[in-house]
């Protein structure tokens, strides 16, 4: 069984983190990338669990390095996947990264063998039910997250696999027959 790098994205509210965490919990075998930031930690998290902090230069000089499989800035921080963490993993397991489209593609580009996975809701409606039930947004943040949701998955075509979640216990065998699959592929 081979070690494989998967980069799941999808909309905010379609349940990835869940999905992610089924996985991770049914397999040994597979870990969860962690991210470098340069925002603060926030109450409860661990520096090399949640994320490795660093300041914005170390993460600057990394990026002139090489050193990221992918990263981003949003609000005024960087977040990136480490690609020293991502290889000395896959020495070992299998890697999961929960990313953003933009990021998924940027790992594709690096590291063609990188198995995408795009997970969709059933519907526009369906995932504006979700997010009201989260109790977490606004309605107009609400309405923002829909219409990036319209922008993401116009990337779900060039996702090697996209599956939409449906029924959550459902979503999660498919999930593992892919990943399972994969590592079995010659």
């Amino acid at each position: 069984m081979k070690n494989i790098l998967f980069a799941i994205s999808g909309p905010s509210g379609v349940g990835k983190g869940t999905l992610v965490k089924m996985l991770l919990e049914g397999d040994e075998n597979l870990v969860s990338s962690v991210s470098c930031t340069t925002r603060a930690p926030r109450a409860g998290e661990t520096d090399g669990e949640d994320y490795f902090f660093i300041d914005r230069e170390t993460f600057e000089k990394k990026i002139a390095a090489g050193g990221f499989l992918e990263y981003d800035e949003h609000f005024g921080n960087y977040y990136g996947t480490p690609l020293s963490f991502v290889e000395e993993t896959l020495q070992k397991k299998s890697v999961i990264l929960e990313i953003d489209v933009k990021g998924a593609m940027s790992a594709k580009a690096k590291k063609p063998d990188t198995v995408t996975i795009f997970i969709a809701p059933p519907s526009a409606e369906e995932l504006k039910k979700r997010l009201r039930g989260r109790h977490s947004e606004s309605e107009e943040q609400i309405a923002e997250r829909v219409a990036r949701a319209e922008y993401e998955e116009s990337f779900a075509p060039q996702y090697d696999y996209t599956v939409i979640n449906d029924d959550l216990n459902e979503t999660y065998a498919r999930l593992r027959f892919i990943i399972e699959s994969e590592r079995v592929k010659e």
